[in-house]
C-alpha cells in the first residue's frame, strides 16, 4: 500500500519544517510538497494531487480560508486540515464554510496526528 500524501501550506519556514518532519515520521504518510500561501497551494495542488492538505490560515497573498473554497471546489475529495495559532473554536464555522474538515490548534499535534489517521483511512 502507498503512503498517503500530504500538502503542507504555510508562510513560515520553521513551521513547515516541523510538520515535514512530524509527518514524515509515520510511515504511512509522505510530504508530497509545500507552499508558502493560498495561491501557491492551489497550483501545487493541481499538479500534485495530494491526499491530504495541511494548510495555515494567516499567510499572505491568500489566506487559508480563501484557498479553502478554491481548493475544496476544485478537489473536493481532498480533505483539508486548517493548522492556525487561531482559536479554534472560533474558527471552525467558517472553516467548515470554506470546506475545510478540521481545525487544529497549532500546539495540538496529538490532534493533528488523530486527524491524519482518520482523514485519510
Amino acid at each position: 500500500m502507498r503512503s498517503k500524501s500530504i500538502l503542507i501550506v504555510d508562510d513560515s519556514l520553521p513551521v513547515r519544517r516541523m510538520l515535514r518532519s512530524f509527518v514524515e515520521s509515520r510511515t504511512d504518510f509522505e510530504v508530497c510538497g509545500e507552499a508558502v500561501n493560498g495561491v501557491e497551494a492551489i497550483e501545487k495542488a493541481r499538479t500534485l494531487h495530494p491526499d491530504l492538505i495541511v494548510m495555515d490560515l494567516s499567510m499572505p497573498v491568500m489566506n487559508g480560508l480563501e484557498a479553502g473554497s478554491v481548493l475544496k471546489a476544485m478537489l473536493p475529495e481532498v480533505p483539508i486540515v486548517m493548522y492556525t495559532v487561531h482559536d479554534a473554536a472560533a474558527m471552525k464555522v467558517q472553516a467548515l464554510a470554506a470546506g475545510v474538515r478540521a481545525v487544529i490548534q497549532k500546539h495540538d499535534m496529538d490532534g493533528l496526528a488523530g486527524q491524519l489517521r482518520e482523514l485519510l483511512a
